[in-house]
């Protein structure tokens, strides 16, 4: 199934990188209709967020290294700037994110800023009950993560689009 408003891009474990074994990855770009200057645009991604029940929200940038969370989904919504991703490890896919886009990620899927504009901000929020870990693509996290992964709730609503967005078509089917 596909959405009009979204690129869904399935990720296979890399025997590194878990991702995620049956929910996609979701972009989407220019989705976000900004307010012109950066502070309020950071208060309307996250306002945004909140209003679909999608919480702990923080302001910063995507690190430049593999990293995943086995706990929970995360979403970004970029309001500045624009940065090169890599999603799903080192044979995963590279996406440019810009003011204006969001991204979906589930439990399990990597991501690493390839390289980004010095003015690059996105808000970071996960689902109500759910705080992130972070790994790294160790194999010590391997033998657990899997389990960890399993038991990540499906969120009641698309962070971006509420009750009538992609992620209910995609991940709720």
């Amino acid at each position: 199934m596909t959405d009009s408003r979204c690129r869904a891009h399935m990720l296979l474990d890399d025997g590194s990188i878990p991702n995620h074994p049956d929910l996609p990855l979701l972009v989407y770009p220019d989705v976000l209709d900004l307010p012109g200057s950066r502070g309020s645009a950071a208060a309307f991604v996250q306002d945004l967020f909140r209003k679909h029940g999608w919480g702990g929200a923080w302001v910063n940038g995507v690190f430049r290294y593999h990293h995943y969370h086995a706990t929970a989904h995360e979403v970004l919504g970029c309001f500045s700037g624009s940065a090169m991703v890599l999603f799903g490890g080192e044979e995963g896919v590279e996406v440019e994110i810009k003011a204006g886009a969001a991204v979906l990620i589930p439990a399990g899927v990597g991501h690493k800023n390839l390289g980004s504009s010095a003015d690059f901000s996105v808000v970071g929020a996960y689902p109500p009950a759910q705080s992130p870990d972070m790994k790294y693509g160790e194999p010590s996290e391997r033998p657990q993560c899997f389990e960890e992964i399993a038991r990540v709730a499906l969120p009641a609503m698309d962070p971006v689009f509420g009750c009538e967005g992609p992620m209910r078509d995609l991940w709720l089917r």
